[in-house]
């Protein structure tokens, strides 16, 4: 295929479009997978009881609690803020991680060294995370919020009071509470994810395996969709615990977490290695389908508008 006029603008229109579509599917998984991480938090923990005597007890039976505590629409909690974060951060992380990739040297999309792609992927990822903190931190607070008791009012009534009840509390800087982890998070995410899937297609093709199509584009996705969730679990773990504590009113050394450091040690102390990976399967099951829906969609959007495929 010949360069597309615009090409650019509208890499980062297919980029934002095919992950808004991957987040819609997946925002049910999302929502167990946040409830799972905060789970028995920073409860002690002997052997493999860090996985047992739990409320949301697995991805399956979570799911099934949470219909039943709050109905579907729980399941949904957090779905704008979601989009908006998509919209922004996702834009940019894959929309910016191919022109990175030809700034490091990349020419041939075919023979491209790995440490080129994953510099690529973790500049991108940081650089969108890094604008779309405040999505974030909304979305993972809105998922947060379970099933309400007598008397008790949710944290926040909508999208747009959070960001505006934030903002008056805690002033601009609040919004970007747990900027650190996030940003390792997507930093760790961005480098494995799409270089993954950039990696593992040339491979298959390099090796006359498959050809270019559908076929390929979702078997790439799903080596991708394991590989970043093994690599992200723990820093999603510290990254959601973060944003979720409570830090209006609290003198920063009074907080439960001080910093990403101070997380990752009082978890690992509290509930061992397996607290880390606490929310691992449904974490593994929204990245696989978000994943393999992002690029399916990226590469046939890409396709119809004449575009070369990643």
């Amino acid at each position: 295929m010949g360069r597309l006029e615009n090409e650019q603008q509208w890499r980062f229109l297919l980029a934002g479009i095919s992950n808004m579509c991957g987040a819609s599917v997946t925002n049910p998984i999302d929502v167990i997978k946040i409830r799972m991480q905060l789970e028995n938090e920073l409860i002690v923990h002997e052997g493999l009881s860090a996985i047992k005597n739990r409320y949301y007890d697995g991805f399956v039976k979570g799911g099934a609690r949470i219909v039943r505590d709050e109905g579907v629409g729980g399941l949904y909690k957090g779905l704008l803020p979601s989009l908006m974060r998509e919209g922004s951060y996702s834009t940019i992380r894959l929309g910016a991680y191919e022109p990175l990739k030809v700034y490091f040297g990349a020419t041939d999309p075919a023979h491209t060294p790995l440490w080129k792609k994953i510099c690529a992927g973790a500049i991108s990822g940081t650089i969108g995370s890094a604008i779309a903190t405040p999505t974030d931190l909304v979305k993972v607070r809105m998922q947060a919020q379970g099933k309400l008791f007598d008397g008790e009012v949710p944290r926040y009534k909508s999208t747009f009071s959070a960001f505006k009840e934030i903002i008056q509390t805690q002033g601009l800087r609040g919004l970007y509470t747990g900027v650190g982890p996030t940003v390792k998070r997507a930093a760790i995410l961005t480098a494995t994810q799409i270089p993954s899937y950039d990696h593992a297609k040339h491979t298959i093709l390099n090796a006359e395996l498959m050809k270019e199509g559908p076929a390929l584009h979702v078997i790439s996705s799903m080596i991708a969709g394991f590989m970043t969730a093994l690599t992200t679990s723990p820093v999603d773990v510290i990254k959601t615990r973060i944003m979720n504590q409570q830090s209006h009113g609290v003198a920063h050394h009074e907080r439960v977490y001080k910093n990403a450091f101070d997380c990752f040690l009082k978890t690992l102390r509290s509930e061992g290695p397996l607290g880390l990976y606490k929310g691992f399967i449904p974490n593994w099951m929204r990245i696989g389908p978000h994943t393999i829906i992002t690029f399916f969609i990226f590469e046939e959007l890409r396709h119809l508008i004449g575009m070369d495929p990643v």
